[in-house]
Formats: C-alpha cells, sequence, structure tokens
C-alpha cells in the first residue's frame, strides 16, 4: 500500500515512539496528525506537537499539529475536525497514548489510577469512536494500537495492577474493533515489543540510562507499524503482535541495527 496522501492521526506523537511511526509514515508521504498535549517543551520528555510537525515536514510528509488531552472527548472531536478539514479524510489511527505507572495495588494512589483508565481505555476508545465514521469513508484503514497481547496468568498481573489491567483492556478493544468492523473493511491491531524501548519513560520512570543502553530505538516499532499498516485490511487484523514477528513474517531476523548499544544484552518487556 502507498502511504502517498494518506492520513495518520497519531496520538502521543510529539516524542518517543508515536514521533518515530509519525516520521516512518511521513517518509513514504503520508499526512501526520499529530494529536498530544505537548506544546510547550518539558526539559525531562523532550518534544512537543510543534517540533515534531517540522521533522515530519522534514522527512517529507504534510503535518498538522493538534494539542489534545483524550481525556477529554471535546478536544479529541475537535482534532478530529480538523483533520478532516485539513487533508479531507482519515486513514489511520494509532492510539499510541498512554499513561504509566509500575506500583503494586498499596502504592497506586487512586489519581494515578484514574489517570491510566481515563488515558489508556477511555481516551483510546473515544479517540476510536470519533474517527471510525471517517474510516469507513475510506478504502484499506486501519487501527493500530500500542499495547500487549493478553496473558491472564498470575505472574503477569500480580506485579502492577493497576497498569497492566489499563493495557489489556487497549488490547481488547483491539481485538473487538477487529470484529465490528470487518464488514466496514476497517483492520484493527495491536503492536508491542520483544525489549525495552529507549524512551523518555525508560529513562525517567523505569531504569535510567543503564536500561536504556539494554534497550533498542524507537525506529523498530516505527518499521513494525510499517509493514502492518501496508497489509491489505481485510487480510491483516485482529492480531496482537510482537514487533520481532512482524519482522520474521518480512523474511528479516536480524535486528541489530535497533540496539541502542551495538551487541549489549538486550532487556526483555515486562509483558513478555
Amino acid at each position: 500500500m502507498s502511504f502517498k496522501n494518506k492520513t495518520v492521526l497519531i496520538t502521543g506523537a510529539s516524542r518517543g515512539i508515536g514521533k518515530a511511526i509519525a516520521l516512518r509514515l511521513a517518509k513514504e508521504g503520508a499526512n501526520i496528525v499529530i494529536a498530544a498535549k505537548s506544546a510547550e517543551e518539558n526539559p525531562k520528555l523532550g518534544g512537543t506537537i510543534f517540533s515534531a510537525a517540522k521533522e515530519v515536514e522534514a522527512a517529507g510528509g504534510k503535518a498538522l499539529a493538534v494539542q489534545v488531552d483524550i481525556r477529554f472527548e471535546e478536544q479529541i472531536q475537535h482534532a478530529v475536525q480538523l483533520a478532516v478539514e485539513t487533508f479531507g479524510g482519515i486513514d489511520i489511527v494509532i492510539n499510541n497514548a498512554s499513561a504509566i505507572q509500575l506500583t503494586g495495588t498499596e502504592q497506586t494512589e487512586a489519581k494515578r489510577f484514574d489517570l491510566m483508565h481515563s488515558i489508556n481505555v477511555r481516551g483510546t476508545f473515544l479517540v476510536v469512536k470519533n474517527c471510525v465514521p471517517h474510516l469507513k469513508k475510506r478504502t484499506n484503514a486501519h487501527i493500530l494500537t500500542l499495547s500487549p497481547p493478553i496473558n491472564i496468568e498470575p505472574k503477569w498481573l500480580g506485579p502492577h495492577v493497576a497498569y497492566t489491567m489499563s493495557k489489556y483492556n487497549m488490547s481488547m478493544m483491539a481485538l473487538g474493533w477487529a470484529k465490528e468492523f470487518k464488514n466496514a473493511g476497517i483492520a484493527s491491531n495491536a503492536l508491542w515489543p520483544r525489549t525495552t524501548i529507549d524512551t523518555a519513560a525508560v529513562r525517567n520512570l523505569l531504569g535510567g540510562e543503564t536500561l536504556a543502553k539494554m534497550s533498542r530505538t524507537t525506529d523498530i516499532l516505527a518499521d513494525a507499524a510499517y509493514y502492518i499498516l501496508s497489509k491489505p485490511s481485510a487480510e491483516c487484523t485482529g492480531n496482537t503482535f510482537i514487533d520481532e514477528a512482524v519482522f520474521a513474517a518480512e523474511g528479516i531476523t536480524d535486528l541489530s541495527k535497533y540496539s541502542v548499544v551495538p551487541g549489549a544484552k538486550l532487556y526483555q518487556d515486562l509483558f513478555i
């Protein structure tokens, strides 16, 4: 599939994985709607919707920067309206925005529980709800959600129940949408990395520089997303993909170029 003039709405695309996917698809000539909160730069995180938009255009795509907090449906509706007015429609939705806190039940404050569920679950649901009428008008429409395969063995649930629940909810929605929108020609899949990825969350919240050096770059998910979204929507839907499996299906087994530190031992993701 050609991405030329296809419009892709990506939540949380001002930095990290969302921005990497935006740049990868921009190289193919896509229109990118950068729907994220950061209009002013946070020194710890870096990047804004405006700096990401400049990078998208430098990479060869057209960009629309829209400040959106997906906890508020009216902001989602505004972003969708602007996307349609600017580019004529929406072909692809990428649910990347997410909140994380890896704490046990007693250590998880109510406000953090609510934040993770209002962004990861409710926000993701409302983004898709408002984009679907426009996806139905396109050929080869896709929904791609950044969430892990569902495994309800207690060892996966125990360490951080609140966060795991929210991410599994995202995956359940991805699988549900594949069935719900099959006859409308809309694909829905989830994508997750086998290893940790060098993002601000890894550096600031999880393991700092040490873990970042045992991780892969965001480019691995950007390339995996490209391969998934290139497929016909009728043939590639209802999957919870692991990045390595996506590459294997393409006949690619050497992933060494994605390591932050060449040859370093990689740290397995917490859901794998």
